[in-house]
């Protein structure tokens, strides 16, 4: 079985590396441009290095839409195409050229949260449970036939970044299993229909990650773990400058008791172990502790030198 890959972001190496090790036949692996690579978050170069070892022919393009992926598909003529980790909806000429079909995953367990950015949204809605699915690819956004899903939990302890290498693993698992599959003559049927009335999650873009104070801390704390890296990150106002929170932990202390407006800043906490060193902030409800913060030059502070700071004031919304 013949396979072309289109990939970018980083979720889907993994399983690119493991059918890569189970020998099977990668005859060509796309992805972005470094103009177009630059505009995203979270992506990897490491396929490129996986591409050289194994011998897969390595092609960037500015967008999948471009006659050059066409082509190059299109003489090909793979049994499957896959798609991990792309943002573009693939159009039907491409869609039809492979013999068996397009495979892709989408970040939740659908048809819940279709739509951009779900891992983000789903933190952001303090949602507890999520997961991948996989799917075959039609021109419509996140509704195509499904394939397969993991489940798996949202602990008060995750943030974007792990809850994508649960994603990464999970790429793995399922598409070696459908390749396996396939391989037997077996085209897999999944009972759960992928129908629903849900809106499509929006698409999210950097200057959507302002912090607004005047909610509850474990709202802003679900915020700012949602953004962190690899993202671009959650971002406040302090006297006029720029700062984004990378990290921040909850407290259960009232704001309110000790007389904080949303965003003050009640004082440094101290630490002999470097990680609870940072600021302690007043929400609606909780506190937040600020542990790393990054300031308009791009320096960032943690630990020691994120106290010496000696922040004072209240961050705002500009």
């Amino acid at each position: 079985m013949n396979i072309v890959w289109i990939g970018c972001h980083e979720e889907g190496l993994l399983a690119f590396k493991s059918v890569l090790e189970n020998r099977k036949i990668v005859k060509a692996f796309i992805t972005l441009n470094e103009v177009a690579y630059l505009k995203r978050s979270a992506g990897s170069r490491m396929y490129q290095r996986y591409c050289e070892e194994y011998g897969v022919p390595y092609h960037m393009v500015d967008t999948i839409k471009e006659e050059l992926a066409y082509n190059l598909i299109s003489e090909i003529k793979p049994d499957l195409l896959v798609v991990l980790g792309w943002s573009e909806i693939l159009p039907k000429r491409l869609l039809d050229i492979p013999s068996i079909g397009t495979v892709g995953t989408h970040a939740s367990l659908l048809p819940h949260n279709r739509g951009s950015a779900p891992i983000n949204w789903t933190l952001i809605r303090g949602e507890k449970i999520t997961g991948n699915t996989m799917m075959w690819l039609n021109q419509d956004v996140d509704k195509g036939e499904i394939i397969d899903q993991i489940e798996f939990p949202i602990t008060i302890y995750d943030t974007c970044k792990t809850l994508y290498d649960q994603v990464a693993v999970t790429n793995m698992t399922m598409l070696n299993k459908l390749i396996e599959d396939l391989e037997r003559g077996k085209r897999p049927i999944f009972p759960v229909k992928n129908e629903s009335e849900e809106t499509i999650l929006p698409r999210r873009r950097p200057k959507d990650g302002l912090i607004e104070w005047n909610q509850g801390g474990r709202k802003i704390y679900d915020f700012i773990r949602a953004l962190t890296r690899p993202y671009p990150g959650a971002f406040t106002f302090l006297n006029g400058e720029k700062w984004i929170i990378w990290e921040a932990a909850l407290l259960p202390i009232s704001s309110r008791n000790n007389e904080l407006k949303p965003g003050e800043i009640l004082g440094n906490v101290y630490g002999f172990a470097m990680s609870v060193n940072g600021i302690l902030i007043g929400t609606e409800e909780e506190m937040l502790l600020v542990t790393e913060i990054e300031d308009a030059q791009g320096d960032r502070y943690s630990g020691i030198e994120l106290n010496n700071l000696n922040l004072k004031g209240i961050f705002k919304n500009e």
